[in-house]
């Protein structure tokens, strides 16, 4: 893990408290949903694997906000979130759906201050070094590592001398559970995972089935938080 700032001030500019949770367990999960079977199928398995957090990717439509607001009744042991927030609009139905952080792709500063304004935790995607320092200069308490995969897991540290302090980091696009550990090893504070969570269909009647990789890496990072308990 990277120089970051005090710990203290990272998770006292983040009124949802994610970034608390994700000290314990840096992995959230992306889901693209518009129907309640799928939905509810997905979180399920998620469950059972021990996984917490998972964002939604918002569209503006009535019937999201509401089956968002269904799962978040349905699953409340998971910290839900709003995941691909690019406007206004999609803040809005992040907020009605009582869905308290959300996640962009993009920085963009009046979604930021909108998002302060409500106390919802906006964390923005950034790539390279001039949106890092820009997305902390106007108080985002996170930022997403976006597309990571295309910038290598060495990028994030590489930031750390001319940068440093760094902000916390969540890195996102292309990763799998096989490799998110080594993301976590070399610098970036949490990792999210999306399309690579779940094993392709075959037909109709075969299960939904999660990739492997991920209850590994759960059981890894449940030893890890352990670990930094009994040593503090």
């Amino acid at each position: 893990m990277s120089e970051l700032l005090n710990t203290s001030e990272v998770f006292a500019s983040d009124p949802s408290g994610l970034l608390r949770g994700l000290h314990r367990q840096p992995v959230l999960a992306v889901l693209r949903v518009s129907e309640r079977q799928q939905a509810q199928q997905q979180l399920n398995l998620l469950v059972d694997a021990g996984l917490r957090h998972v964002e939604l990717a918002v569209a503006l439509t009535p019937a999201w906000v509401a089956l968002a607001v269904e799962l978040r009744q349905s699953f409340p042991s998971l910290r839900l979130g709003a995941a691909s927030v690019r406007c206004l609009k999609g803040l809005a139905a992040a907020q009605s759906a009582g869905l308290d952080y959300v996640v962009s792709p993009i920085l963009e500063p009046e979604l930021l201050a909108k998002a302060q304004q409500a106390g919802i935790t906006l964390i923005p995607g950034v790539y390279t070094p001039s949106e890092v320092a820009r997305a902390q200069a106007l108080g985002a308490p996170a930022v997403k590592l976006f597309p990571a995969s295309s910038l290598g897991p060495s990028y994030w540290n590489s930031l750390a001398g001319p940068l440093s302090p760094l902000p916390y980091c969540i890195a996102a696009g292309g990763l799998s559970a096989l490799d998110a550990r080594l993301w976590l090893e070399s610098g970036v504070d949490a990792v999210a995972l999306g399309g690579s969570l779940f094993e392709m269909s075959q037909g109709p009647q075969q299960p939904l089935q999660l990739r492997p990789g991920l209850t590994a890496l759960l059981a890894w990072l449940e030893q890890r938080a352990n670990g930094d308990l009994l040593s503090g």
